[in-house]
């Protein structure tokens, strides 16, 4: 994958490609996304958390909530955001 220019890259940005890839693939993997994140967009978007396990950027995860707050869910179990169905909970971002 080809970085583009980190400098004119915003965490808004990649939060819209999170969504694409959701949109793509129904559901987006934390574990996966973060090293395709990283390797797109650049070391600025992840971090290393205290487990020593690299991590999605705050702000990047901000906006991808104020994209996805309707849309998509977050299964605790699977790790993983998904597109949320009509199962999961109307109120809030957990799947059960």
């Amino acid at each position: 994958m080809k970085k583009k220019n980190n400098s004119l890259i915003k965490a808004s940005d990649v939060a819209r490609w999170m969504l694409n890839q959701i949109n793509k693939k129904r559901e987006l993997y934390q574990n996966e996304v973060v090293y395709l994140m990283e390797d797109k967009f650049g070391s600025q978007f992840v971090y290393e958390n205290r487990n020593g396990n690299l991590a999605i950027n705050p702000e990047v995860l901000k906006e991808f909530r104020k994209l996805t707050e309707k849309t998509v869910i977050w299964s605790r179990i699977e790790f993983c955001w998904r597109i949320r169905s009509a199962d999961d909970p109307k109120v809030g971002r957990l799947a059960k």
